[in-house]
């Protein structure tokens, strides 16, 4: 999981420089400007994995001298991304029509991604209590609910229905995972869709991009203007694309080709090959970390590392989707790969959590009591026959050890009982 993390990282930086070179260069004189600012985020982004990484958020634990409980830490990093998206409503700064960004310092900084952590963390949380008897089920149901929709509804009034989707099916994957009864899951699942076609409806902009998704070439020049320069650079990549570095669509044709859609410029300029690549090593990623959800120390454990690993899958998805008009345009970045120092560094950040689960459950008493375990012979049970019988009557179990054929191997004297083994 994380050789493919890094993979990815890397990967991106390659394909940011390449998709916005052409643009920067223009504009600003300087073909590399994307590129330095992501490499910067991208070493925070691996600090804040590492420091990440040795953080135990388990329930009432030692290591956390302030929040000793995983609720706490959970309803810290929920208040704060529930205030930032406050901030954002009340003094965020504007950029393509959505108000999501706030400025610090210079930096920008967009709280809704730092919200789809928040709400993993506080989510995971609540049902491990549940999960030990120490909530009632009612009770966190009403407490994931309105906790959850408050994020929701301040996501979607920046607007940004693609964020709000996905934090939405971040929390629908924790109750999977926390095994809740199936006809709660599908209540949910059929308000959430019923919440889903109302906001389509009630914003033009977003039947604009439902009637694009439907058929973008009723309107390629206006609605259906980026899905289908989209689609002309998978096109023209082809098999083996046209080269690294030599797209065309990064000319000014391909709007955010550096953001959402980047991986139209990898299908352009690796084609079906690279673009099949970058899919297998996401879910790769996406096994990875739900191995280590299903080997974890803890319910919270699970929770937490599941919840994350199904988050950042289920963004790459939507996004790969988008881009390819297998759903309507979302405006959601490709994890990792996509120039963003926001979610670059919050989504390593999340990977250095799901490698702290796997931390603690190599060092769990379980795991270690495993690896210390002698290993035992094989035995096979010999033949019915006098001359191997004990003296109480019963049948002796002779160990059977292996040669670097594979084949069985027996002492001389055991031969006999063993003719097979012998022959092998």
């Amino acid at each position: 999981m994380l050789i493919s993390v890094l993979a990815l990282s890397g990967f991106g930086l390659v394909m940011v420089y390449s998709a916005s070179s052409v643009k920067d260069y223009q504009v600003l004189g300087n073909s590399a400007y994307h590129l330095a600012k992501q490499a910067q985020w991208l070493v925070v982004g691996l600090l804040a994995m590492l420091f990440a990484s040795r953080l135990d958020l388990r329930l009432s634990s030692r290591s956390l001298p302030l929040h000793r409980d995983a609720v706490a830490v959970g309803f810290a990093a929920w208040g704060l991304s529930v205030a930032g998206l406050v901030a954002v409503l009340a003094a965020g700064v504007e950029r393509y029509g959505a108000k999501r960004w706030l400025e610090l310092g210079g930096v920008g900084l967009q709280p809704s991604e730092f919200a789809k952590l928040g709400c993993v963390l506080l989510v995971a949380a609540l049902l491990a209590k549940w999960k030990r008897g120490e909530l009632g089920g009612w009770q966190a149901v009403a407490q994931v609910g309105w906790m959850t929709g408050l994020v929701f509804a301040l996501v979607i009034f920046q607007p940004d229905m693609g964020t709000a989707v996905s934090i939405a099916i971040g929390v629908f994957i924790l109750l999977v995972l926390a095994e809740v009864n199936g006809w709660l899951l599908a209540g949910v699942a059929g308000a959430g869709g019923l919440a889903g076609v109302l906001l389509v409806f009630v914003e033009q902009y977003r039947m604009d991009r439902l009637m694009a998704f439907i058929d973008p070439w009723s309107d390629p020049s206006d609605k259906g203007y980026q899905i289908v320069q989209s689609l002309l650079a998978f096109g023209s990549g082809g098999i083996r694309g046209v080269g690294l570095g030599l797209s065309r669509q990064k000319f000014s044709y391909l709007p955010m080709a550096h953001t959402d859609f980047i991986f139209a410029i990898v299908g352009e300029e690796l084609g079906l090959i690279g673009s099949l690549a970058v899919v297998l090593v996401f879910a790769t990623f996406v096994v990875g970390g739900f191995m280590v959800a299903i080997g974890s120390a803890s319910e919270y454990d699970r929770l937490l590392a599941g919840g994350v690993t199904g988050l950042i899958g289920t963004q790459a998805i939507i996004n790969m989707c988008a881009a390819t008009g297998l759903m309507p345009v979302t405006g959601i970045p490709l994890p990792f790969v996509s120039y963003g120092g926001s979610s670059l560094m919050l989504t390593l950040g999340c990977v250095g959590l799901v490698l702290g689960v796997a931390r603690r459950a190599e060092r769990s008493p379980t795991a270690v009591r495993a690896r210390r375990a002698p290993q035992q012979p094989r035995t096979v049970a010999a033949p019915r026959d006098a001359s191997r019988l004990s003296r109480k009557g019963q049948l002796r179990e002779i160990p059977v050890e292996r040669r670097r054929d594979r084949g069985a191997h027996l002492p001389r004297a055991d031969r006999r009982a063993h003719p097979r083994a012998g022959r092998a």
